[in-house]
């Protein structure tokens, strides 16, 4: 009876495992078909035969291709900035003791767990009330503050995680403090960074909310698709988000296969 109970709950526990796969790629399975469809119209929900012209006319739409050509610029500027701060405040949370540590792990779990609501009406506040014209820059900064919880908390991990002994045997062989960093602390919490570069990509090019705030007349690629909707989505829209998922699998399988190689 045991045993039957036993066979049951893994059975159960597969479907459901199962169930929670699909809806997860369901909603990416239909973006890539309907990148296909040969239909143009308000909805674009109805399938009327396969086409790759969406494909030929990816940058047909001016304010579509604008929009996330913008959306890039601020990810991959936020990104920089976002990686080089997040990188060295990890190192300090996770290597150094200071006076203050305890009040900065607490700001940094807090900037992750405050909502993109309140966050994006404080910072809305700050900038009216200092005068700040709302254009690129000021995206970027609010980018900047709330993926940089993110990528200190991916670092530190990954600090936390080291053998201080590499360190000091660097030091024991005359390397200074620059060349132990270089050649032995950088590459060794490099795949912490990249995930947090990732990550922190990831959470800029598809922020809505916080944009939402901070824009001038600015448009980036989810406030396009959004201010779209009343009109219909071009299947353009499906191709991009297509595009860009497929960049992400790749990305994700040249780490994969880079960790393989390491270990």
């Amino acid at each position: 009876m045991r045993g039957v109970r036993g066979r049951f709950g893994d059975r159960l526990l597969h479907a459901y495992t199962w169930l929670i796969i699909l809806w997860l790629v369901a909603p990416i399975a239909v973006m890539i078909a309907f990148g296909f469809n040969d239909k143009q119209s308000k909805s674009n929900a109805t399938w009327q035969g396969f086409t790759l012209k969406w494909y030929g006319e990816l940058f047909a739409i001016p304010d579509l291709s604008d929009a996330l050509v913008n959306s890039l610029l601020i990810a991959v500027a936020s990104t920089i900035v976002t990686v080089v701060i997040g990188t060295m405040l990890g190192l300090a949370l996770g290597r150094h003791r200071f006076r203050g540590q305890g009040t900065t792990n607490f700001l940094v779990f807090a900037a992750i767990s405050t909502p993109e609501l309140v966050m994006g009406a404080s910072l809305l506040s700050l900038f009216v009330s200092a005068n700040v014209p709302r254009n690129q820059i000021t995206i970027t900064i609010a980018h900047v503050l709330f993926s940089l919880a993110f990528v200190t908390v991916t670092v530190r991990a990954r600090v936390v995680s080291l053998d201080p002994s590499l360190e000091e045997a660097a030091k024991d062989l005359g390397a200074g403090p620059w060349a132990t960093f270089r050649q032995v602390t950088l590459p060794s919490i490099m795949p912490g960074v990249l995930a947090g570069a990732m990550l922190a990509f990831a959470l800029s090019i598809d922020d809505y909310v916080v944009t939402s705030f901070v824009n001038g007349s600015e448009l980036t690629f989810p406030l396009w698709i959004i201010a779209s909707v009343k009109t219909g989505i071009p299947p353009q829209v499906n191709v991009m988000g297509t595009l860009i998922f497929g960049v992400g699998v790749l990305i994700a399988i040249v780490n994969a296969v880079a960790a393989r190689r390491r270990t």
